[in-house]
């Protein structure tokens, strides 16, 4: 056995996946075989998920049956419904909502009491947490604003159902493809931290719910889910400063201050999400305001030429999200949305070919103590 100490796991392989690859030396992102790009424009969210959970493109058939059967369980029981209103009025932070959240709907759940390695019961589950996500956070966010919960509707696609229940409005064809393309970019991303530890709750032979909620607990730490949010409220900064965008930068790089949304732990080069993402944050300012697509412009050439760094999946949903008018303190709630979908895959490969997750850490303490009496200490 390897006495080899991997801080972080860096570089340690973990598990088999057929789920999506990373290249990160040249920049791809690979689901099930489908390159993001690929996907990103030409297969919706309900799409992507059915792909992740069952290893292929549904047809027109099978996709038509998955979006009726996803779309009659977003409503919430009344149990809910109560616990949001509490969370809400306790101004609870989102994240830490959404994770109590989603552990009590397993209270709610008709298959909350199945063998956790029921295939046909997890996918229901599955279901049933991927569609009420949505109307949970919707509603959490409207009465936190002093507004009545929308209700869900059943005609619209997973995307627009939730820009609805959250504006009070049917979202127009741009705004609910951006939206749908967005949560594809960041349904599933590999082994990254939240998915660890749904792999790792889930095999201890840990429920869905359980696993999802302790995927909800890792992401809202802001070494992994936080960083677009802190990109937006850097946007706003600059916004707010009476300096250009350029020499704000240069400034903040000559503080030490470290700039948000740049750099990952596997590309090296720029995160192919961005890439699609930027063109969406151009797309919407065109038609709005392009200040925050020019900011992040700038900021981007400036950080590549002067650090090499190259920006990540979080810089460019930050602005694309804002002219979406989606409050900024949700943004990763959104983020885990989205990734629910992967993580769900995730326990479903686990669970089919289970091994308890048990690593070691090298013991570094002292040795050879012995207890002094509690007189004599």
């Amino acid at each position: 056995m390897s006495e080899e100490l991997k801080k972080g796991l860096e570089g340690v392989l973990v598990a088999e996946s057929s789920l999506s690859y990373i290249g990160g030396d040249d920049g791809r992102l690979v689901y099930c075989g489908y390159s993001i790009d690929d996907l990103a424009r030409n297969a919706s969210f309900e799409e992507v998920v059915y792909l992740l959970w069952h290893g292929e493109l549904p047809t027109a058939e099978e996709l038509s049956a998955f979006e009726e059967a996803m779309a009659e369980e977003r409503q919430l029981d009344e149990g809910v419904y109560r616990l949001i209103e509490d969370l809400a009025a306790a101004d609870e932070n989102p994240m830490a909502a959404l994770r109590t959240i989603v552990s009590t709907l397993s209270a709610y759940d008709p298959d909350a009491d199945a063998d956790p390695t029921d295939v046909d019961a997890n996918v229901r589950k599955g279901r049933r947490i991927t569609a009420k996500i949505p109307t949970a956070l919707a509603a959490f966010a409207r009465l936190r604003d002093g507004e009545d919960p929308v209700e869900p509707r059943t005609d619209l696609g997973h995307a627009s159902n939730f820009l609805y229940m959250l504006n009070g409005e049917v979202p127009d064809e741009v705004l609910a493809e951006t939206f749908d393309m967005a949560l594809v970019l960041h349904a599933d991303h590999g082994v990254n931290a939240s998915t660890f530890s749904a792999r790792v709750t889930s095999s201890t032979l840990a429920d869905l719910h359980a696993a999802v909620t302790s995927a909800i607990g890792t992401l809202s730490g802001s070494l992994h889910g936080g960083a677009n949010q802190d990109v937006m409220e850097m946007l706003k900064e600059v916004d707010d400063s009476d300096k250009d965008p350029l020499q704000w930068a240069v400034d903040a790089i000559d503080e030490g201050r470290r700039v948000p949304g740049f750099g990952h732990r596997v590309y090296s080069v720029k995160d192919p999400r961005a890439t699609i993402l930027s063109e969406q944050s151009k797309a919407l300012g065109e038609a709005g305001d392009m200040k925050w697509y020019e900011y992040s412009t700038t900021l981007e050439e400036h950080l590549t030429d002067e650090k090499g760094l190259a920006p990540n999946v979080d810089f460019y949903s930050a602005s694309t999200y804002y002219q979406m008018g989606i409050p900024v303190d949700i943004y990763t709630p959104i983020f885990a949305m989205s990734r629910v979908g992967g993580w769900i895959a995730h326990v479903l490969e686990q669970y089919d070919d289970n091994r308890l997750i048990r690593p070691r850490s090298r013991y570094a303490g002292p040795a050879d103590r012995t207890v002094t009496p509690i007189e004599e200490r």
